[in-house]
């Protein structure tokens, strides 16, 4: 088994489930360009593609930079005489549900924009509710990763009576 982790890199498992998205992939693709107008899924893919690596991607690394900026770098050390360790990876407690929110936003932005109104027969909801839910589902993530990143900073300061890390001073 070492010599198979040595060779691929990897478990055997990593590799079988390599093996099983790549067959669940060309399944897919088989499926898609299977209809009638198959160059259009292609045309599809590749202005998906150009639309996220020309403009997505700028756009939210852009935002993550000034997010740094504006919160300061998780690199920064803390202030003198303070006390407390340096927060390092805070900024992935905004990360994250600024992600889920972009996802569920990209994916069903039509209906919470309240641009369709024929969905209203298959989910049995009223139009005006959409936003609502993902603002609701939003301030929830955002209210749970603060939890979390509280939880985090209380259990990383340090004890009461423990000594306080040794400092450099300047002269």
């Amino acid at each position: 088994m070492s010599g198979f982790r040595a060779r691929y890199g990897a478990s055997p498992l990593h590799l079988l489930l390599v093996l099983c998205s790549f067959a669940l992939t060309g399944y897919a693709g088989i499926r898609l360009l299977d209809g009638d107008q198959p160059w259009m899924v292609v045309v599809w893919f590749v202005g998906a593609a150009l639309l996220h690596d020309l403009v997505l991607l700028p756009l939210y690394t852009l935002t993550d930079r000034a997010a740094q900026t504006v919160l300061g770098r998780p690199s920064e050390p803390a202030a003198q005489g303070d006390g407390n360790p340096p927060m390092r990876g805070w900024i992935n407690y905004v990360r994250v549900p600024v992600f889920l929110s972009g996802v569920l936003l990209l994916t069903y932005f039509p209906l919470i924009l309240g641009q369709v109104e024929i969905f209203t027969a298959y989910t049995g909801l009223p139009d005006d509710v959409f936003l609502g839910r993902w603002l609701l589902i939003t301030a929830v993530l955002f209210g749970l990763s603060a939890l979390l990143l509280l939880a985090h900073m209380w259990n990383s300061r340090p004890a009461k009576g423990a000594p306080e890390p040794n400092r450099k001073s300047a002269p």
